[in-house]
């Protein structure tokens, strides 16, 4: 007898929309670029991504009518949050008006959407002010080492870490008050950047936040035993500076919240390898040429093009599809980890594709 496969739950009016799981869709990260100034190795390294890699042709990405058109479906289906990201967001020309576009939108009870952007910081000394300025509320900034000949080694571009620091200072002045920053720690590269990051960013109102390296992607050369815990890397903190435990500001938040018992300040901890979070994954992700992704590990992307051009229907036919798309979702990729990985002959879309 052949097994049917369970059912998608149907969304009650009224009640939020929720996948397989019952986790309901409050997050959107919106890719607005694959191309980055960086060459990270554990998103795109040199290897692959070269000076012949050919990213996607003007004609291919969404544009922002056509972004603001997908978050405002969104919004009417329980999303809350709406995320910028790339590749890096900041090199998307006129980025400010797309803010400004986003942030008039409105959810059914008439609120304005939680609106964030995450950066490598490398272009925001001149653009956090415009951003602010356009309604952009939260500001996230990637940064793996102060360090600067390492940091130079890990953008693979040679970078100034002075620069990003610049930019981080820039974005406090334009108003931007609890900015995070997050260092991806790799075991034996840069783990002992970690408390040289936490020494600088405490008592500045930066919330600074590790992440475990992630097999993001196919590229990234990714191997379990260049993971460091978050649980060993809280330890090593710990003996610095006591930490206590803090309560999650809402429900399906990614890191684990620490503050300093002496009251400089708090980091947090994303622990996708050795804790996950499938259970609480509430994101979906948009890439900058309109496929839709359940899943950071995700292989295959829904593609929203047709519907956004006309040639499959109109904003009905879009939030249907969004709809259905939630509601089929099952992923779990980080607590199928090793089974997966065993068995997965698919690749994998890239980070930079899909943005952190």
């Amino acid at each position: 007898m052949k097994r049917q496969r369970p059912s998608a739950p149907a969304a009650e009016a009224g009640q939020p929309l929720r996948d397989r799981r019952q986790r309901p869709w409050r997050d959107l990260r919106i890719s607005l670029t694959d191309r980055c100034n960086f060459r990270c190795s554990y998103c795109m390294p040199r290897s692959r991504f070269g000076p012949g890699h050919r990213f996607l042709p003007q004609t291919q990405l969404l544009s922002f009518e056509e972004v603001t058109q997908v978050a405002q479906e969104a919004l009417q289906l329980g999303v809350n949050t709406l995320r910028l990201t790339g590749g890096e967001p900041l090199l998307r020309r006129d980025l400010p008006q797309l803010v400004r576009q986003l942030a008039a939108l409105r959810t059914p009870a008439g609120a304005a959407p939680d609106l964030a952007l995450t950066t490598n910081g490398s272009l925001l000394t001149a653009l956090a002010e415009p951003l602010r300025a356009a309604g952009l509320q939260r500001l996230t900034v990637s940064l793996d080492a102060l360090d600067p000949e390492l940091f130079g080694q890990m953008n693979a571009v040679g970078f100034p870490v002075t620069q990003v620091l610049r930019g981080l200072e820039a974005a406090q002045r334009a108003g931007f008050d609890r900015v995070k920053v997050n260092m991806v720690v790799r075991k034996g590269l840069n783990d002992h950047q970690a408390l040289p990051m936490a020494a600088h960013f405490r008592n500045t109102g930066m919330v600074l936040r590790f992440i475990e390296f992630m097999d993001t992607g196919s590229h990234n050369s990714w191997q379990c035993d260049e993971v460091l815990p978050s649980r060993e890397l809280r330890e090593r903190l710990h003996a610095h500076w006591p930490l206590r435990p803090l309560e999650a500001t809402r429900s399906g938040e990614t890191a684990e919240r620490w503050a300093y018992a002496d009251g400089a300040g708090e980091v947090g901890f994303i622990s996708s390898v050795s804790q996950a979070f499938c259970g609480d994954c509430t994101r979906a992700r948009l890439t900058a040429d309109g496929r839709l992704f359940t899943c950071l590990f995700g292989s295959f992307g829904h593609d929203l093009r047709p519907l956004l051009r006309g040639a499959q229907g109109g904003p009905a036919e879009l939030r249907e599809r969004l709809s259905a798309i939630w509601r089929m979702r099952a992923d779990a990729y980080s607590e199928q980890r090793e089974q997966l990985r065993a068995t997965q002959t698919t690749t994998r879309a890239e980070m930079h594709e899909l943005g952190g």
